[in-house]
């Protein structure tokens, strides 16, 4: 059978650029298996299989594969495929879309806004508020881990936590984007001293203040041998999740807080993540992802 697929670049403007992600918009008849193989077939960070949902509400229902394993929920094939879906439908045209995609985690609202000449832009309200998973951490066995000086882990009054909105990440802060780019992540060092979170190895997440790109607050950069990921681009799940420690450690005041988050720029792939938070009463009311997303390549499986 002939399955049409797109390959996207997510969270960049431009091709080369971003997170890679491939849609397959025919999945509604493959197995778990089938999927996880081709997965690992194609080797970008994720895959996402389009399928059709059994509620009408929603657009379409979404199985999202890393090499790994499936995740729940991640951002950049949230972002990559609410855009994939508006331009096979709408085509280069200039329209404001909204949309709702069933995925394991729950229904995630996106807004998609297309433009002719320009990258499609989408975000995402996060389907789950990031919440802290409080547990003991070895913060020399990280330092030794990631090849810093324990002196570097931490900045201000962050230290590292973990959070997840859908998948953990171990946010591990550090002093500067020179730390940041010093790292050197060993996932056998790794893999003994990071906790298990709901079943699963919690991810690497460094982040800092500042970046390299005046736009952005903070750069990162997400190291998950668990998931068979070396190093990501971009993460929009681990950004969903640094947004519950951000409003923890900033102690954010009330109102709409944009944020701008730069990944990918070690491995060459610079991207930019937009992250929202509307705090009221001294909590996170709601919170975005979005980013924009460009089409790289078309074609077919013959599965």
């Amino acid at each position: 059978m002939a399955r049409s697929y797109s390959v996207y670049d997510v969270f960049t403007d431009r091709k080369l650029a971003g997170n890679p992600l491939a849609v397959i918009f025919d999945g509604d008849d493959l197995s778990e298996e089938a999927m996880q193989a081709i997965t690992r077939e194609i080797n970008l960070s994720e895959t996402v299989f389009v399928q059709p949902s059994n509620n009408p509400a929603y657009a379409a229902k979404l199985r999202i594969f890393t090499p790994g394993r499936e995740l729940p929920f991640a951002g950049h094939p949230t972002v990559g495929t609410a855009i994939a879906l508006a331009e096979r439908t709408h085509g280069d045209t200039n329209r404001d879309l909204v949309t709702v995609l069933e995925e394991n985690v729950g229904p995630v609202r996106c807004a998609v806004r297309l433009r002719e000449g320009e990258a499609s832009f989408a975000e995402f309200d996060l389907p789950r508020k990031s919440q802290q998973a409080v547990m003991p951490l070895d913060k020399l066995g990280m330092a030794d881990a990631l090849s810093l000086k324990v002196t570097e882990i931490g900045f201000e009054n962050h230290v590292p936590s973990i959070w997840s909105a859908g998948v953990p990440f171990l946010l591990i802060p550090v002093h500067d984007v020179g730390a940041a780019q010093r790292v050197e992540f060993d996932p056998q060092l790794w893999e003994k001293i990071v906790p298990f979170v709901d079943g699963a190895l919690a991810s690497a997440y460094v982040y800092c203040r500042g970046g390299v790109n005046h736009v952005a607050k903070f750069h990162a950069r997400m190291f998950a041998s668990g998931m068979g990921i070396a190093e990501d681009p971009a993460t929009g799940s681990a950004a969903a999740a640094l947004s519950g420690a951000i409003h923890h450690f900033d102690r954010l005041t009330d109102g709409h807080h944009p944020i701008m988050i730069e990944q990918g720029v070690e491995m060459g792939r610079p991207s930019f993540i937009h992250l929202h938070i509307d705090v009221d009463g001294g909590a996170i009311s709601n919170a975005r992802i979005g980013g924009q997303a460009v089409r790289l390549a078309s074609g077919t499986l013959d599965l």
